[in-house]
């Protein structure tokens, strides 16, 4: 009896759920890689329902494997009086950004050094904060692998810049995410004293 071959409805479906499952994959290895938890993701793993003994919010799986169920993000939208590309500058070339640095609380600190290539590395803050470019799309878009000097070896969160481009404005669609819980508060603090205001002061 010959196969019955699926339609071009059916065989578009078949793909798409391919793509699907091939995507989360590829980023299951790269947050395992950035040392992260999946703390923001669901899973298909099968295991037990119900709550960890040790630590409440999580699910139990077998081989005492966890995925916990709560985690933290900031989201912000902050609106600068400048071009996207002066935006897009101002945060990726190392002389600008010292001197966004400069306008904040730390106006004697060291030189900030940014690569400008994707996979290249950062350090600012005299090294208190540090990581890795993940994707720059100029005056677009960058993504860092970022982390703080106090945190355990080989953990970085994602911090996502989106350039949206307003008039003669830019509105910076901002999300951090991956960070150890607690922090929330802190790395808040820091972004809108640290960044976003000496920001607007460079860009005025």
């Amino acid at each position: 009896m010959a196969l019955a071959l699926p339609g071009k409805e059916e065989s578009s479906m078949q793909a798409n759920l391919w793509n699907r499952r091939d995507f989360s994959v590829r980023l299951g290895y790269l947050f395992s890689g950035l040392g992260m938890a999946g703390t923001a993701f669901g899973s298909t793993i099968p295991g037990t329902t119900g709550g960890s003994t040790k630590n409440p919010g999580t699910v139990a799986l077998a081989s005492n494997e966890e995925i916990s169920r709560t985690a933290e993000a900031i989201h912000q939208e902050i609106v600068i009086n400048a071009s996207r590309k002066r935006v897009y500058d101002a945060l990726t070339v190392a002389e600008q950004f010292t001197k966004v640095m400069r306008l904040g609380k730390d106006p004697g600190g060291p030189a900030a050094v940014i690569s400008r290539e994707a996979g290249g590395s950062f350090s600012t803050f005299g090294g208190l904060i540090a990581g890795r470019q993940i994707e720059l799309v100029p005056n677009e878009r960058i993504v860092q692998a970022w982390r703080s000097e106090g945190w355990k070896p080989g953990v970085y969160s994602i911090a996502r810049f989106e350039l949206k481009e307003e008039g003669a404005q830019t509105r910076i669609v901002f999300d951090h995410t991956g960070f150890p819980k607690g922090a929330a508060e802190q790395l808040l603090d820091g972004w809108n004293s640290h960044y976003w205001e000496p920001l607007r002061k460079y860009l005025a």
